[in-house]
């Protein structure tokens, strides 16, 4: 696919997922061999060489699936506002022209902040199909009482949000208890309504790989729509083979109820080469229908700005210095 040929995807609606009883056998079953998900997500970026037209072409396609986001102790409305503005116009226009696609509506996946933020996000991204994605629920840790998490979703979906990203208690993942894990993502499903719930498991927290495919499961299971790997917040976020994890989960419980399961990896994707990864692994393991936004996000919030520069190396045979793509 050439950069003049990247689809209009702007915006696809999201798959809803019904959620199905917790199997505890389905879940106790779950095996893991580490060796062999290492072997296989090495390989991934290795195997394929994406240049040239292609590249760009991917690389366009990555930022539509970009969830946008600040998540900042010092985060302010006036910087929100230009996070909005950039998901509006993500690439400078005399590139967009240069590639051919000045008339294709190029817009990121969606924009993703705290509930603080949400109503200033809505108000800026008002008249776009972008839309209001909030982190909830005790984001990052999600040791907030039951209640309160419920009430915190309540309010951000009030505000305009129409994708709620919730952190489970990994508590509940360490101990093995499933029940509960299920219980209390049920209890986000219901509170979310109409909107999205895009699930983060913490993977970096979780201790092993089986541990990060029975989370999946069991987060499918409760009616999650998306499933994330990370917050960005813990000392390992998204990898590949956690990834790699996450993804045959999907497969799998799509084989068995036939509903589709969102993917989104976050925290410490910051190069146009890791996106591109990432679309190799959803290309290979999940197919075509994966590579799009109601399928599939990438939460970033400094990958933009290196897509960027790469498209305008395509463009100019030069780089730019990074100051001069700034998301915010």
């Amino acid at each position: 696919m050439s950069a003049t040929e990247a689809p209009n995807v702007h915006h696809l609606s999201p798959v809803r997922n019904p959620g199905m009883a917790l199997e505890i056998d389905w879940v106790a079953d779950v095996a893991i061999n580490k060796s062999a998900v290492e072997r296989r997500a090495a390989t991934l970026a290795t195997r394929r060489s994406v240049k040239k037209e292609a590249q760009a072409a991917w690389l366009l396609k990555a930022i539509s699936c970009i969830d946008l986001t600040t998540l900042a102790g010092d985060d302010t409305a006036g910087r929100v506002q230009r996070l909005c503005a950039k998901a509006k116009q993500p690439v400078r226009a005399d590139l967009l022209e240069a590639l051919g696609m000045s008339a294709r509506g190029l817009r990121t996946g969606a924009v993703c902040v705290y509930h603080e933020m949400v109503e200033t996000a809505v108000e800026a991204l008002d008249g776009t199909s972008i839309p209001v994605a909030a982190v909830s629920t005790g984001f990052p840790a999600g040791l907030s009482p039951l209640a309160t998490r419920i009430a915190e979703i309540e309010a951000s979906v009030a505000a305009g949000a129409k994708e709620i990203d919730i952190v489970i208690n990994r508590g509940h993942v360490l101990t093995g208890n499933w029940q509960a894990l299920y219980d209390e993502v049920r209890a986000f499903r219901e509170a979310v309504g109409e909107a999205h719930l895009k699930t983060i498991l913490g993977t970096g927290d979780l201790a092993t790989l089986r541990n990060v495919g029975k989370a999946s499961l069991v987060a499918m299971m409760a009616g999650a729509d998306f499933i994330k790997t990370s917050t960005g917040k813990e000392p390992v976020n998204a990898t590949l083979p956690v990834s790699l994890v996450m993804v045959r989960a999907i497969r799998a419980y799509q084989e068995r109820c036939g509903v589709k399961i969102g993917f989104k990896p976050a925290g410490g994707i910051s190069a146009a080469k890791d996106a591109l990864a990432y679309f190799i692994l959803m290309r290979e393991e999940l197919g075509r229908d994966w590579l799009e936004p109601n399928l599939f996000r990438l939460g970033a919030s400094s990958l933009l700005g290196d897509i960027e520069r790469q498209l305008e190396h395509h463009v100019t045979g030069r780089y730019s210095a990074s100051h001069r793509h700034a998301a915010n």
